[in-house]
């Protein structure tokens, strides 16, 4: 499973992309698990969100979903959290 994250705005309105392939992970079926729930809660087109928030695009083996603070559920913040630390 190939999972790639963008962030954009923030204060800084710095953009940040990581992506990680879990193919070849002993815990690819957690992160299969996960991905999948963060992706049924997603929006087919970017929410509105706060000033300064971030906003998130996540794609998961090519289907896109977006979100953004404060509406995230508890799976994307954790995958999103865990793509930006352990991924490239």
């Amino acid at each position: 499973m190939h999972i790639h994250v963008h962030r954009t705005g923030g204060f800084a309105a710095i953009d940040r992309r990581a992506e990680i392939d879990t193919a070849d992970r002993e815990d690819s079926g957690e992160w299969q698990a996960l991905a999948e729930r963060a992706v049924a809660d997603g929006h087919s087109e970017p929410p509105v969100g706060v000033p300064d928030g971030f906003s998130y695009q996540i794609t998961v083996d090519g289907h896109t979903v977006y979100c953004s603070d404060p509406r995230l559920t508890d799976e994307q913040r954790t995958l999103i959290t865990r793509v930006m630390r352990e991924g490239a």
